[in-house]
């Protein structure tokens, strides 16, 4: 979703600017606009399971000669080894029946689902490939494994390097072919990843329809990246109508595994009572989870709630030092609402040159404060030059 779309949805949600802040007093800033996911790359393909070792042959016992009369010994009777067992399906190969995705197009035949023989470790050689940036091995071993055993991660991993253009010349054209066969033989990385491109229109003319069919499938399998961008096509209201509970539904699922923008959004429905019982307790607990998880937009707002004491217990010295680690991350709210901390002093020890220095930083990104203006026009001429030197220090420029 652009941030145009998110903008409008916001709208609707009826978030509105609070009233101008107090030189004495930080309130909660109106939140942002919920971003959408990034068009994160398949989760490279996990190792085969090893198939299990044949029981070891029976030894005969050894013949032991009689102490009276040495005769030839009986010859012992010699039981057949057992049949080792069978080797087990590769289930990377074929989709698991139990779980059909939802509203999914309907699948192509099937792919040749033999399983790949894993003594020679290739799954893994192609994995590694890859996370050591060797792209071209990573292709043509993907490519090898992708036609002779059918096997879905590899073509998902071939997805993925046409896509960006790693190891070949990016073709989306490609990519999607190769999203399409493994999402069809049910890798729920490859349904999200083509639900993404048909969306943007990326490798053929955009089709918002299949790719939120795609998204729903892959979401049906658990995926918490296809549930979060799931539930921003339910908030814009263009592919399916804007229905706010069901979005908060796949925001909490998303939530649950860990995906700090859901994380992040579901606070946001909290907070306003959108689509589900307003709680501003659950709220504060979700912005802590999203800004563990280094969401920018989560540790502000959570900062600023354990700088009030607004859904959880009041800790000014937490909240400043959150408020510098997302000032430091270039987020034009952390350094205003830094810089007022470091020039009133409550929260943290005065040092207005440090204060003021964040102020410029934040003016050049859109956030002004006709507070902090007036506290730099009353600095003497040595400290505005102290003030001006620092800005230019961080912005890099002279």
């Amino acid at each position: 979703m652009t941030v145009r779309a998110a903008l409008r949805v916001m709208a609707f949600l009826g978030a509105a600017l609070p009233a101008p802040y107090a030189a004495a007093q930080l309130s909660l800033s109106p939140p942002a606009p919920i971003p959408a996911a990034p068009d994160n790359r398949p989760a490279p393909p996990a190792a085969r399971p090893a198939p299990p070792a044949p029981p070891p042959r029976a030894t005969p016992p050894q013949a032991q000669p009689r102490p009276a009369a040495p005769q030839p010994a009986p010859k012992a009777e010699t039981r057949p080894a057992p049949k080792p067992a069978a080797k087990p399906a590769d289930s990377a190969a074929k989709p698991d029946a139990s779980k059909k995705p939802a509203a999914a197009p309907a699948a192509a035949p099937p792919a040749n689902t033999a399983a790949a023989p894993s003594e020679d470790g290739s799954a893994d050689l192609v994995y590694g490939a890859y996370q050591r940036g060797h792209y071209k091995t990573a292709l043509d071993l993907a490519t090898k494994r992708a036609q002779e055993y059918g096997d879905p991660k590899a073509m998902t991993m071939l997805g993925e390097l046409y896509s960006n253009g790693l190891g070949i010349k990016r073709d989306f054209p490609k990519a999607v072919e190769w999203y399409t066969r493994a999402a069809e033989a049910g890798d729920r990385e490859a349904m999200f990843a083509l639900g993404m491109m048909r969306l943007a229109g990326r490798g053929g003319l955009p089709s918002r329809a299949e790719g939120a069919r795609w998204l729903a499938s892959s979401a049906k399998l658990g995926n918490p990246k296809a549930a979060y961008n799931l539930a921003l096509l339910y908030l814009d209201g263009q592919t399916f109508p804007q229905d706010v509970k069901r979005a908060a539904e796949l925001l909490r699922l998303a939530a649950d595994a860990g995906n700090a923008e859901a994380q992040y959004a579901l606070a946001t429905f909290y907070k306003e009572g959108t689509g589900v019982e307003k709680n501003v307790e659950q709220a504060v607990r979700l912005l802590q989870a999203a800004a563990v998880s280094g969401n920018v937009d989560a540790e502000v707002e959570y900062a600023i709630a354990l700088f009030n004491g607004t859904g959880t217990p009041k800790n000014e010295v937490a909240a400043v030092a959150l408020l510098r680690k997302a000032a430091r991350q270039n987020n034009a709210i952390a350094q205003n609402r830094l810089a007022r901390v470091l020039v009133t002093g409550q929260g943290a020890p005065i040092d207005r040159i440090e204060g003021l220095k964040w102020h410029v930083v934040a003016k050049t990104a859109g956030k002004g404060d006709l507070m902090l203006d007036e506290a730099l026009a009353q600095l003497s001429p040595e400290e505005r030059a102290q003030v001006d030197e620092a800005s230019r220090k961080w912005l890099g420029t002279k």
